[in-house]
């Protein structure tokens, strides 16, 4: 299994933390069950941190025609939506929530150039409640297609998600697949798209990021 590189400060810390508590417990308790409980606890919170960060690895022949989900998760919005940090008109709007067992990697779900890069301080909301998109901490890319139109994605901080770590710069050229950030314990990510593009998702769909199409340019 590969391991994304956020995750290796963070499980460096939690395994020390583990080995510390299963020492001190065994040192000063003495007694065989508590010892084993102690165990039964922390080997499998410090499972669950690795499998947190994992980090697939899936390979994407760019397609020009097609534009891939940025995240795994499951769809909770697709709607036309007036989106006015950016573009101030309408477009469709696709939410993908992410719980703490999805893989956390987004990916740039389009080959072009980074147009627009915004991080924004803010609440930490759950990540399904309908103002989270704006209230919430979130970081805001715009990518340039190469065919010309521009589609935005923003990574959402949720109520359990305290870290976003943008990797885009504005003026970058990128290729689809390639990795657009990481959020740290839950959170959603939104993808606004041109009205004229073919919506290949339906609602409540569990989706993978560079495997499934979210939709296709006209």
């Amino acid at each position: 299994m590969n391991i994304h590189k956020e995750g290796m400060l963070t499980l460096a810390i939690v395994f020390a933390a583990v080995i510390v508590i299963n020492f001190v417990i065994s040192a000063v308790s003495h007694k065989p069950l508590i010892e084993i409980i102690t165990v039964l606890i922390t080997v499998p919170f410090f499972l669950l941190i690795v499998w947190f960060f994992r980090n697939p690895s899936r390979p994407v022949i760019p397609d020009e025609n097609v534009i891939l989900c940025p995240a795994d998760g499951k769809v909770v919005v697709i709607e036309k939506t007036f989106e006015k940090e950016y573009f101030n008109d309408e477009r469709w709007q696709i939410s993908i929530f992410m719980s703490p067992l999805n893989v956390h990697v987004n990916r740039f779900p389009v080959n072009g150039q980074v147009t627009y890069c915004m991080y924004h301080p803010g609440k930490y909301l759950v990540a399904w409640h309908p103002k989270s998109s704006e209230l919430n901490e979130r970081s805001t890319v715009v990518i340039k297609h190469t065919k010309g139109q521009e589609i935005l994605v923003r990574q959402i901080a949720g109520a359990v998600a305290r870290r976003i770590v943008p990797y885009a710069k504005k003026g970058m050229q990128i290729q689809q697949g390639d990795e657009l950030g990481f959020i740290k314990f839950g959170s959603r990510v939104d993808i606004f798209l041109p009205l004229d593009a073919e919506i290949k998702v339906s609602l409540n769909q569990k989706v993978k990021g560079n495997v499934d199409l979210i939709a296709i340019w006209k």
